[in-house]
């Protein structure tokens, strides 16, 4: 009797999870629901609000046979597997429903795009040059975007819609040069979502080199120009280079809008996957 008011008087001090970086939609019974643990949630987590019953079931093997369903498969699967193939079907109909691109909107300025995973690339050529830009989805939703709004926001306020801001490389050939111009750019936190100031771009350029035309492995050695510490006129100049390519705001928010697509579209087929992973399929 003593243990167990200990116990309870344990759990009771333990702080709260914070909360996920999605809303998940579904939500197990809550009798299914294990006790809060002192870990922080990581940015997307499949079990803060969908209930806990196959983290129960791996925290605490069930003895024997017990808990397990047979599929003729040979692999394991447990009452927790099933509960948790269940809610991600659930998830996937809800994010299918708020998915605002079926397929992945097209950037203006005659930019053709290709498609590899989670890599994205758009190319131009314009007056013998040829323009790419080189995005990669992963880790394009910034951390601190959902937690400033969460702090002032009112419990009857939509929550604000995930952005993908990656970063990206923009690469410059000439046809009678073997050398390529590549300005590696990215979008900082303070100025997304800055509407009505013309005059801020909404991107910067970081960094900038010479590459050797048709290499896939960039060289170290090569000199590297950080703009940290460059005359704003010589960056102003290289901005305006990059605008008369068609690398400008307008393009840097239409990159947005194509990579927020691209990343729900992959956050969707991963949840796919890993219901057909846990059901076995």
């Amino acid at each position: 009797m003593l243990l167990a008011r200990s116990l309870r008087a344990v759990s009771a001090l333990r702080p709260p999870l914070p909360a996920p970086r999605r809303r998940l939609w579904a939500a197990l019974p809550r009798a299914l629901l294990p006790a809060p643990l002192a870990a922080p949630a990581p940015a997307r987590s499949l079990w803060q609000l969908g209930g806990g019953a196959g983290r129960t079931a791996l925290l605490r093997p069930r003895r024997g046979s017990a808990g397990r369903v047979s599929c003729g498969c040979g692999g394991l699967h447990t009452e927790g597997d099933k509960a948790f193939a269940q809610f991600l079907t659930d998830e996937i109909q809800e994010e299918k429903k708020i998915q605002k691109h079926k397929s992945l909107p097209k950037v203006s300025g005659g930019w053709e795009l290709e498609v590899h995973g989670t890599e994205a690339r758009l190319v131009r050529k314009i007056a013998g040059e040829k323009i790419t830009v080189t995005f990669n989805i992963n880790n394009s939703i910034p951390p601190s975007a959902e937690d400033d709004t969460q702090e002032g926001q009112k419990p009857d306020e939509q929550e604000p819609e995930l952005t993908s801001t990656p970063n990206f490389v923009v690469e410059v050939i000439k046809d009678d040069t073997k050398q390529t111009l590549v300005l590696d750019c990215h979008y900082p936190e303070d100025e997304i979502g800055h509407e009505g100031e013309e005059e801020s771009d909404i991107f910067t350029i970081r960094e900038v080199s010479f590459q050797p035309t048709g290499e896939s492995d960039w060289k170290d050695t090569n000199y590297t120009l950080n703009t940290d510490s460059l005359d704003w006129a010589l960056y102003d100049h290289l901005m305006d280079f990059l605008a008369d390519r068609g690398v400008d705001n307008t393009f840097a928010d239409e990159l947005i809008e194509l990579s927020t697509a691209l990343e729900h579209q992959e956050y969707i087929k991963f949840l796919e996957d890993l219901k057909s992973f846990v059901k076995c399929q």
